[in-house]
């Protein structure tokens, strides 16, 4: 099996387990109510709940079971994500990766939620850590496929659902650090060359789809039609 790239898959459980393991670990070195300002008024308790809460509520989707929900809190803050992290790493070992489950795109297997979990934890992993003053190493390829899964996933399935309109024209994506690639979903009558190429580090790239930065980051350089790319990162390409 290869992702959209062609690339063998490189979101795997063993990466979501070390991805967990780095953000339990994290938990431990960052103030709860330390502010996390691109996640609106969370603090750091806010996420690490956040994440909890979803590998449950992915898990429960793997199993095609509704999760039991959690309660509101207050939560011993490692613990409470020690916890749910097990569940869905559990889980996902348990079940055969093409098994039927419930997924966000139609592929209705397991291993949609390796790669999904691996990227909401990472994501999340650059909050938790960039909130709390530390830094974060991390392969470009895993962010590559974070790109990808945006483009290839998250965004055309907002606007299947009617969450963002189909773009007038395409933004191109490459990524200088991975060699990748993308273009974005745009209407159907649009041009079929981009309107617009960000060049950057896969890392800024997953971030500025993810509303983390933005195309003034000096780490990435535009070209084309601004207004085209300020535009689609306003038409909630992710949820």
């Amino acid at each position: 099996m290869t992702d959209a790239l062609g690339h063998p898959p490189v979101a795997t459980t063993a990466v979501l387990a070390d991805l967990q393991d780095r953000f339990l670990a994290s938990v431990r070195e960052v103030d709860a109510e330390v502010r996390v300002p691109w996640c609106g008024r969370w603090r750091v308790r806010n996420l690490v709940e956040h994440l909890g809460r979803i590998h449950h509520w992915a898990a429960g989707q793997a199993r095609r079971r509704q999760e039991t929900p959690l309660g509101r809190g207050p939560f011993v803050l490692d613990a409470f994500y020690a916890a749910q992290a097990a569940e869905l790493r559990e889980t996902l070992a348990g079940l055969d990766p093409d098994a039927p489950a419930w997924t966000l795109d139609d592929s209705g297997v397991v291993r949609f939620w390796h790669r999904r979990q691996v990227h909401e934890t990472l994501v999340h992993l650059w909050d938790l850590r960039t909130a709390g003053g530390l830094p974060l190493d991390v392969a470009p390829a895993l962010w590559a496929d974070t790109v990808d899964e945006v483009v290839a996933v998250m965004h055309p399935r907002q606007v299947a659902l009617g969450r963002a309109p189909g773009l007038p024209g395409r933004v191109r994506l490459v990524a200088d650090d991975a060699h990748g690639t993308w273009d974005t979903t745009a209407a159907p009558d649009a041009p079929a060359e981009p309107s617009v190429v960000v060049h950057g580090p896969a890392e800024r790239l997953a971030l500025l789809l993810w509303g983390r930065t933005t195309p003034a980051d000096d780490a990435l350089a535009v070209t084309g039609d601004r207004a085209a790319l300020d535009a689609a990162l306003a038409g909630r390409i992710t949820p």
